[in-house]
């Protein structure tokens, strides 16, 4: 399904989402699943657009890792996928960067290459990219190793940047984050399926740490 990732010392895989259950799961600040959000259909995690928009979360934290899995979008719809989140503000994305997952041709944030599918949210736009059309199941690998970090769409990485670093920074102080003061700050933390008020199905999900 995924590529292979030519990396030494590679730990086993471990299954986030079999397709059935929600064992690994619960939502941002809670201690459940939250059953008004998200519900399992055809083996896949499906975001309920009329739920209470509860983000979903991993229940164990990750610092270096590679994630992969597959995710399709409802007719204009938004979500995302957010790492090294901590859970001591509002929202995820206050503490975690997100990978933006978008119907680029009816959502208007596709309109702004910045924050189109495949994009560092609002801060870094994609390149070389190849996105499925809306309705099909597109592939996202996500490396995060130290500071590095790098999205995969399809097969093509789209995304390549430094966290902490001037070009990063310089962004981040003109963006909508710039009053977040621990946005990019954690080292290691839960990974954030957002919930955006769009249904949004997730498979396949598998990570390893690094």
């Amino acid at each position: 399904m995924f590529a292979q990732t030519k990396t030494e010392n590679l730990k086993p895989w471990e299954v986030l989402f079999d397709g059935e259950s929600v064992e690994h799961w619960r939502a941002y600040r809670r201690d459940t699943f939250p059953q008004k959000s998200w519900t399992v259909e055809n083996e896949a995690l499906r975001a309920i657009g009329s739920g209470d928009r509860a983000d979903l979360i991993t229940k164990k934290k990750y610092e270096d890792f590679e994630l992969e899995l597959e995710w399709k979008m409802s007719p204009g719809g938004n979500s995302g996928i957010i790492y090294r989140v901590a859970e001591d503000f509002e929202r995820a994305w206050h503490t975690g960067p997100e990978i933006q997952l978008l119907d680029d041709d009816k959502h208007k944030d596709g309109k702004d290459a910045a924050t189109s599918a495949g994009a560092l949210y609002a801060l870094i736009a994609p390149t070389n990219k190849n996105l499925h059309p809306t309705g099909h199941w597109n592939q996202m690998r996500v490396v995060a190793r130290g500071d590095h970090v790098e999205h995969w769409l399809n097969g093509a990485k789209v995304v390549e940047y430094e966290l902490d670093s001037p070009a990063l920074n310089a962004l981040i102080a003109k963006s909508k984050f710039v009053d977040k003061p621990r946005f990019t700050k954690e080292r290691n933390g839960h990974i954030a399926l957002q919930h955006h008020g769009a249904d949004v199905w997730f498979r396949n999900i598998r990570i390893r740490q690094l």
